[in-house]
């Protein structure tokens, strides 16, 4: 299903309709969930981050750990957590309930490929929402940790504007934008695999949702490792 997905994406015709109206209910399903999760994701890695920094005096630092965890670390990660949470399952439910009232067989027999009608446009919008999601999520991160260091812990705000670009650049950004379009990719595919598959009525929609959360936050976990290791030696 993967490999016919990545042939069916560049060729022609393709569904723009169906892939703008769920680039909007992938975001509108993950952007609550985002912004709940990386302000409080912020506040903790910025809070401990800052104890240890001024029990060693270089409190003028916060910038530039803040700026690498919200770049490297925060951002992938909750996109992993919304993507896998609140996306992946969503998608799944829908092909499932589409799977289970035998449409995709309605399309074939109307001579329409199901996997270029519903899968690349939902593959696509998974991607490209993985992508917004993470620029929310850093740049969320970014002013949370300007706000809680600053009017909390008392940092200069100087020294923390100074210090973001210490040790986080584009190379930086880059990889964390690849690694988001790559966590967007793989939730889509196996969110589509599992709710075309589907079997057994309701019940088996139910756990192809539930199989899909728990093999997405596998496979973007261990994606996130990796890519990370990876961007690590590219860029140092």
């Amino acid at each position: 299903m993967s490999l016919d997905t990545f042939v069916q994406l560049f060729r022609p015709p393709w569904a723009w309709r169906e892939f703008l109206f769920q680039t909007w209910f992938v975001a509108r399903v993950s952007l609550a969930p985002t912004l709940m999760l990386a302000i409080p994701f912020t506040v903790l890695t910025v809070f401990t981050l800052n104890i240890l920094l001024f029990e060693i005096g270089a409190a003028d630092l916060s910038g530039a750990g803040a700026a690498i965890g919200a770049v490297t670390q925060i951002g992938p990660v909750v996109t992993v957590l919304v993507i896998a949470g609140a996306g992946a399952t969503a998608m799944c439910a829908d092909l499932g309930a589409r799977t289970i009232r035998e449409e995709l067989d309605a399309l074939r027999v109307l001579g329409i490929n199901p996997i270029q009608a519903l899968v690349v446009p939902r593959v696509a919008a998974a991607t490209l929402v993985a992508l917004m999601l993470t620029s929310l999520v850093t740049m969320v991160g970014v002013i949370g940790s300007f706000l809680f260091s600053v009017y909390f812990q008392h940092v200069t705000p100087g020294a923390f504007a100074a210090g973001l670009t210490l040790l986080v650049g584009t190379p930086e950004v880059i990889v964390n934008l690849i690694k988001a379009a790559i966590f967007g990719l793989t939730a889509s595919l196996i969110a589509c695999y599992k709710g075309i598959s589907v079997g057994g009525g309701p019940q088996g929609v139910g756990n192809a949702v539930n199989e899909t959360v728990v093999y997405t936050f596998l496979a973007l976990f261990v994606i996130n490792v990796i890519a990370t290791a990876v961007g690590v030696k590219v860029t140092a």
